[in-house]
């Protein structure tokens, strides 16, 4: 499932330091394709992330881990999460779970926040194309 009705899959790339800015990067790629897409995220979501990542499993839940067990204790599953629009120059963001009886749910949240949820729960991560192609525009890709 590399493109759905207007939506790219994509998988994190790497993760960086902006040292000019102070900034930390958590960057996208393209699964299919070559686009990437920055976004900047906070240092708590950083370290859930990299921890994640690296296969470090803290000795009590983060939030996180606690949000991704909650789902699963409900009986829901994370189906994916969008990266739907960006305005202003912030990204919005969407948790797709589906119910026990399954019927589907779209939860806001932060990409940030979003993304350490996918990774705990194995769930893939789209973007709008629209959202990469304003990406692409800005920093003229």
């Amino acid at each position: 499932m590399g493109q759905d009705n207007g939506f790219i899959e994509m998988e994190v790339s790497r993760i960086r330091i902006d040292e000019r800015r102070g900034e930390q990067v958590i960057v996208l790629k393209e699964k299919a394709g070559n686009r990437l897409l920055p976004i900047i995220i906070g240092i708590s979501e950083v370290t859930a992330i990299k921890m994640k990542v690296s296969g470090i499993q803290p000795p009590r839940p983060l939030t996180h881990d606690l949000l991704t067990a909650l789902i699963q204790q409900l009986g829901a599953t994370l189906q994916r999460i969008v990266i739907s629009k960006l305005e202003f120059n912030t990204f919005f963001a969407k948790l797709v779970l589906q119910g026990r009886d399954g019927s589907l749910h779209e939860v806001d949240a932060r990409p940030s926040d979003s993304i350490a949820v996918a990774l705990r729960a194995d769930a893939p991560i789209f973007v709008a194309e629209d959202v990469l192609n304003q990406v692409a525009s800005s920093y003229g890709l």
